[in-house]
């Protein structure tokens, strides 16, 4: 095996818990009990005491639905992602919404615009954004945004159509003004591995300003490894090292960073961190 594809060392455990609050287990490799109970020990033995598994389609949804009732520590998130709305229709929007109402989900996600690919028009994209806009609403959940290359009619269309109680800008791509307009605006900003790459100075800059009560750390694994494993396979355990690449950013003990990340994904998806030794607790309200 190269180097380029082993995973990163698992870290020593951080020191209070945190929250991967945005992963894809079932693209890492773990899609059955025995594998997805690996990766959140792993994750735990680090310090990140629970994770939000995100679909991005339809059979992704249903799978993360099914996981969440696997483990206390992982909870759900279920959308359409943007990239995939070509012809997005009916059958599919009740499936979807009858997915995301389920207890174990936490957040509708990911959704959004992206316009770095083109799988799917920007028109279709920005109908099905406003559609899951209004389902997280029904729901009263968190709405998980993909923004990509996309940050002012992301902003235009939350402005437009009422943006919901809570709004995670997850994998936050934007420059120090976007995020201000964000926290201006009351939404909560998920880094992953990009911004401890010493070649991001816009998004740096961006991380450098949000206030502790706006910040949640994630992985968006098995992709955006953190440095110093750039190009490695992630997994949610890396959580752990953007929480330190981020405290050095921000000037900020190691402790501050992870802890304001957990309270907030407390806050955000209603889910408990049980104390090293103790397992989570399912989400609020299960």
């Amino acid at each position: 095996m190269s180097r380029s594809s082993q995973p990163p060392p698992v870290p020593a455990p951080l020191p209070v818990p945190t929250v991967d609050s945005h992963t894809h287990l079932d693209a890492c490799g773990a899609t059955t009990p025995e594998t997805v109970r690996a990766a959140l020990d792993r994750a735990e033995s680090a310090g990140v005491g629970a994770v939000v598994t995100v679909a991005d389609d339809l059979a992704s949804a249903r799978w993360v639905v099914e996981a969440a009732t696997w483990d206390a520590r992982l909870h759900a998130a279920v959308a359409l992602h943007p990239t995939r709305t070509k012809g997005f229709g009916e059958d599919q929007r009740s499936e979807l919404e009858r997915l995301a109402s389920d207890h174990g989900v936490v957040a509708v996600g990911e959704t959004g615009l992206d316009y770095y690919w083109d799988y799917s028009p920007p028109a279709a994209q920005r109908e099905a954004f406003r559609w899951h806009i209004d389902l997280a609403k029904r729901l009263g959940k968190p709405l998980m945004i993909h923004d990509r290359e996309a940050h002012d009619d992301v902003l235009a269309i939350l402005e437009s159509e009422g943006a919901p109680d809570t709004v995670v800008f997850h994998c936050f791509s934007g420059d120090a003004e976007v995020a201000r307009r964000c926290v201006d605006a009351g939404y909560v900003l998920s880094f992953a591995g990009p911004v401890t790459f010493r070649n991001a100075g816009a998004l740096r800059e961006a991380a450098r300003l949000v206030p502790d009560d706006a910040l949640l750390v994630e992985t968006d694994a098995p992709f955006l490894t953190p440095h110093p494993f750039r190009g490695r396979p992630n997994e949610p355990y890396c959580a752990a090292y953007t929480v330190e690449g981020l405290a050095e950013l921000r000037e900020q003990p190691v402790s501050v960073v992870a802890d304001a990340a957990r309270r907030n994904a407390e806050r955000v998806f209603g889910l408990r961190v049980a104390p090293a030794g103790e397992r989570a607790s399912s989400p609020a309200g299960s």
